[in-house]
């Protein structure tokens, strides 16, 4: 079951100015992986450095590769092995009736590094994939070299209260432009595209299901860890400054005039920290 390439991803419109559209992010290759009952869909994009580990791309929940990373992944995978999977009921990936829990989708995504027989990668997780990329460095560290968690939060409390209760008037909140290119996106390239509103509501309810940290499990990571978000991001400055505190080996950059969805977008500032940092 090999795709011959990102179907789909081009015929979403990036409206913020700093994606180039004619920007290729065609992968090496691409194919399915069975994983936990999935039929995971993985991207690769680069070519393998000596003694450099591969990087693993996570997407934000409701999105794609190509959403998540087009304006950063032709820059990271000019010198980077890069693995990017879609996760439960994203993208090309099918979902299940199985939960969407961070904790299982964490499961595949080590799944899936077992099956392409990579013991250990270095993380760039964002949104939904930072949640995922935590688990990640908590219940299986020695995966994990190197971990970029952009807008990712550990608890429930770490996010403003006008995202919590849904308040679309509020500026941190996905547009109705941003939620027609997520669905425009899923309509593309998902197995069941007549689904859209029931996966939104299961991510939905996700997201907002209670995390499986503690403070001491952070305490306990044990990868160097760049923290990432934005000055008007989902995650209040605050909880990302508590989050530095506790992961031993944590750096933290709050981009300005930067929201959740512009983040991964903001290339002029996020290349440069994210190529040093994971530059050992």
């Amino acid at each position: 079951m090999r795709s011959a390439g990102p179907s789909g991803h081009h015929h979403v419109r990036l409206s913020h100015q700093s994606v180039q559209k004619d920007v290729m992010t065609v992968p090496t290759s691409s194919d399915y992986a069975k994983v936990n009952g999935l039929d995971m869909y993985y991207e690769v994009h680069g070519a393998h450095h000596e003694g450099r580990r591969p990087l693993v791309l996570l997407h934000g929940g409701v999105t794609t590769i190509g959403l998540s990373f087009a304006a950063v992944l032709p820059a990271l995978a000019a010198d980077r092995h890069i693995v990017a999977p879609e996760l439960q009921g994203h993208g090309h990936t099918a979902d299940t009736d199985r939960d969407l829990t961070v904790p299982n989708l964490a499961s595949d995504v080590v799944a899936l590094l077992d099956e392409l027989g990579i013991q250990q990668a270095d993380f760039l997780g964002y949104s939904l994939g930072g949640l995922t990329a935590l688990e990640i460095a908590v219940r299986h560290p020695g995966r994990v070299g190197r971990l970029v968690l952009a807008a990712t939060q550990y608890s429930q409390d770490g996010v403003h209260d006008e995202v919590r209760a849904a308040d679309f008037d509020s500026q941190r909140l996905p547009s109705q432009a941003d939620f027609q290119e997520m669905a425009d996106a899923y309509a593309a390239c998902a197995p069941y595209p007549e689904h859209f509103e029931d996966f939104l509501a299961k991510v939905s309810a996700s997201a907002h299901a209670p995390l499986p940290w503690t403070a001491d499990d952070l305490r306990g990571v044990r990868a160097p860890t760049l923290l990432v978000i934005g000055d008007t991001d989902f995650v209040r400055v605050e909880h990302a400054a508590a989050m530095q505190r506790l992961i031993p080996r944590a750096q933290l950059a709050v981009l300005p005039a930067t929201t959740h969805m512009t983040l991964m977008r903001r290339t002029s500032l996020l290349l440069p920290l994210v190529s040093e940092f994971l530059v050992e």
